[in-house]
């Protein structure tokens, strides 16, 4: 029950828009940008790849117009943030709240309902390895991931990558950890800045997709949810680190697929779907102090080794 094909199955749906998600989160981060926006970002794809996989018959086309959607939002949140210089946290803020109130009215307005759009011939995304689902163990596993899967797989080591093996990767660091030493080198922050947003835009437009026709065709009010939130949170606990980030959003996306499964034998409702946020939330800081107290032991055991220098 705690460890099934059927859970890790619902662990890979459930950790595609996420890995894809935080992925930009982390561009955002190393760069010094504070994107608040990842909710409505991802809230915003949902919608526009069931309106364009509903316009088209598309399922791709779907998820181009989510990521072009993504891109076009956060090119006005970097507009707003880098070029005006407004508060990023206002502007962040002020995209999420429009998006939801955005997709609300449009939700009825284009399809003429209201909580949920769902139509059979709303095309979904391909499942490649379909039929592994019968091969024993990571069969199910293989058989859940859409082409966007495959992506978020490949995401968070791609992303790091970039960051540490690449010229535009350090240059990129570089801004977010002291851009004026970069603009004394020549490097443009402000154009690292944007190009960082605009990607988590795309990113956080192909999470969307994945969201609305990955494992379901369908869109529903503020389906995301508040994960947008879970990774602007993580990455503030983590201070950015890939490997702890990673930890802190499998941590959610197993705790939510074990809920809906415990869900079959009794487990309230209620229960399930506040496990996968107190149980990261747990995580995340345990994660932010831990640094901090090893940190303090180190500085402690220097001082030590300091006053018995001094003493001999």
């Amino acid at each position: 029950m705690l460890i099934s094909p059927e859970v890790l199955a619902a662990v890979a749906r459930s950790s595609t828009p996420l890995l894809l998600l935080g992925a930009g989160g982390l561009i955002c981060h190393r760069a010094g940008v504070f994107n608040v926006a990842l909710e409505g970002l991802l809230l915003l794809g949902c919608f526009t790849a069931v309106a364009a996989s509903a316009c088209t018959g598309s399922a791709v086309l779907g998820a181009a117009a989510a990521a072009v959607a993504g891109a076009a939002a956060a090119g006005v949140f970097a507009f707003g943030t880098i070029t005006r210089f407004g508060h990023p946290l206002i502007l962040g803020s002020a995209v999420n709240l429009l998006v939801a109130g955005a997709t609300t009215f449009a939700l009825e307005a284009v399809f003429g309902v209201r909580g949920t759009y769902q139509s059979p011939d709303l095309a979904r995304l391909p499942h490649w390895f379909s039929g592994a689902a019968a091969v024993p163990g990571i069969g199910p596993v293989l058989a859940a991931l859409t082409p966007l899967g495959l992506l978020a797989l490949a995401a968070v080591p791609l992303t790091h990558l970039m960051l540490h093996r690449t010229i535009a990767g350090t240059r990129l660091r570089g801004v977010g950890e002291n851009p004026d030493a970069a603009r004394s080198l020549g490097v443009r922050p402000d154009g690292y800045r944007f190009a960082a947003l605009v990607l988590s835009g795309i990113l956080g437009g192909l999470a969307g997709a994945e969201l609305a026709l990955g494992a379901v065709a369908l869109f529903t009010e503020n389906m995301s949810a508040g994960r947008g939130w879970i990774i602007v949170l993580a990455l503030l606990l983590t201070a950015g680190r890939a490997g702890p980030l990673l930890l802190a959003l499998a941590c959610y996306a197993y705790t939510q697929a074990l809920g809906f499964r415990l869900q079959t034998v009794g487990l309230p409702m209620q229960v399930s779907d506040a496990a996968p946020y107190l149980a990261t939330l747990a995580l995340m800081v345990w994660l932010g102090v831990r640094p901090r107290r090893v940190r303090g032991q180190n500085q402690d055991e220097q001082k030590r080794f300091s006053f018995g220098g001094r003493g001999g």
